[in-house]
């Protein structure tokens, strides 16, 4: 069927966290939410009508979880990145930020330290603090608008945490990391004896041609050594269902996982998550494309858009996820400043960069997984504050 990923949807009564928390996160309604990384389009018929035959069942009691929604998984990774994983070494979770939260918990002491490359998803640093652990800043370099990874810091680093929290793809750089980069990665993590938790939530959201590559496939050494982190819930605007699925190369560092959830007795999906993450991976592919194609739209907007009408902003277009980053250094504002014009001028809610990386200055992310109409007013709105500068 075709899609339609024009259609304004009115979110006000969707208890959508994006919409009811501007006042919170930006102190006014008054801004067009372009922030939280879930998308303003509806999802993939057959998970809506996987939903409504759920819905019309009328009882939702304790859900198991049959063999198959684990061969979703399967499938769905051999398919879209030639993984065939062993459903055996697959866990359950409320969510691949959880996942991550545990994992650090679990597999690591009070104390120890976790390595992060920055600019990064600004929960891999609460994930961390939260259990009285250390974050190690590997930061990425910047240079005419590319971003590359220290290897020699990482390297030097390395020889000091116990874990290290890997995003691949890149939120918010939108970096699809090619197989020698995650290859030197993991092998420096594994000679220092770090473990690599790699989170991919973002794979299926691949532009320009790049392809992805599972961190684990990389060889049997590596893929013996690394925790991957997956979820259909980006790809498919499914964040509130909240369900994951965390790989293990071996049965013990899953039962020591498994362990912590069981000993809070969560160890269910709810039993609209169960049938509905089965929908998406064995139904969800024609949606997909399509989503993929309309985004590359979007991002061909941003860009054009701010070369010729706000050359200041600088779009850094991803390779992978629907998140752009802006360069705004141009403005000359500190990260306060930036974070005022874009809500008070520009009538915009975007992320602050220096929630992504703390000695940042000058950045912010905006999510561009809306209809057009809405891309192209927050575009005006924003040329609009940038001329008022003068």
């Amino acid at each position: 069927m075709k899609y339609d990923f024009d259609q304004v949807i009115d979110r006000s009564k969707n208890r959508a966290a994006k919409y009811d928390e501007r006042i919170k996160k930006f102190g006014t309604n008054d801004v067009i939410p372009l922030w939280v990384a879930d998308m303003d389009f509806r999802t993939a018929q057959p998970i809506i009508d996987a939903c409504h035959r759920k819905a019309e069942e009328g009882i939702w009691g304790y859900t198991s979880r049959p063999d198959s929604y684990f061969e979703a998984v399967r499938g769905w990774e051999k398919r879209r990145n030639q993984w065939d994983v062993d459903p055996s070494l697959m866990s359950w979770s409320l969510g691949v930020v959880p996942a991550l939260s545990a994992i650090v918990k679990v597999f690591t002491q009070e104390g120890d330290k976790v390595m992060i490359q920055t600019p990064v998803y600004s929960e891999f640093y609460d994930v961390t603090e939260a259990w009285g652990r250390q974050v190690v800043e590997n930061r990425l370099v910047e240079k005419d608008g590319v971003w590359s990874i220290d290897f020699e810091a990482f390297e030097q680093q390395a020889r000091e945490v116990k874990v290290f929290l890997l995003c691949n793809p890149h939120n918010p750089l939108g970096i699809v990391w090619k197989p020698e980069e995650l290859k030197r990665m993991a092998e420096i993590c594994i000679a220092n004896d770090v473990l690599l938790v790699s989170d991919e939530i973002h794979s299926d959201l691949i532009f320009n041609g790049k392809k992805h590559t599972p961190t684990a496939t990389l060889s049997e050494e590596i893929g013996a050594s690394i925790i991957t982190c997956v979820s259909a819930t980006k790809t498919f605007n499914l964040a509130g269902i909240q369900a994951s699925t965390t790989i293990f190369p071996n049965q013990e560092l899953k039962k020591q996982f498994d362990r912590f959830w069981m000993n809070m007795d969560i160890h269910r999906n709810n039993a609209f998550s169960s049938v509905v993450m089965e929908a998406a991976y064995n139904e969800g592919e024609e949606w997909l494309e399509q989503l993929l194609e309309y985004l590359a739209g979007n991002f061909k907007l941003i860009k054009e858009y701010c070369e010729q009408y706000i050359p200041k902003i600088k779009p850094n277009i991803p390779d992978a996820t629907y998140l752009v980053w802006l360069d705004c250094r141009d403005l000359h504002m500190n990260n306060e400043e930036l974070r005022r014009f874009m809500i008070e001028k520009a009538k915009l809610g975007l992320n602050e960069g220096n929630t992504f990386g703390r000695s940042l200055s000058g950045y912010m992310r905006l999510n561009a997984a809306c209809p057009r109409s809405v891309l192209e007013k927050a575009l005006e709105q924003l040329r609009a504050a940038v001329d008022s500068l003068g």
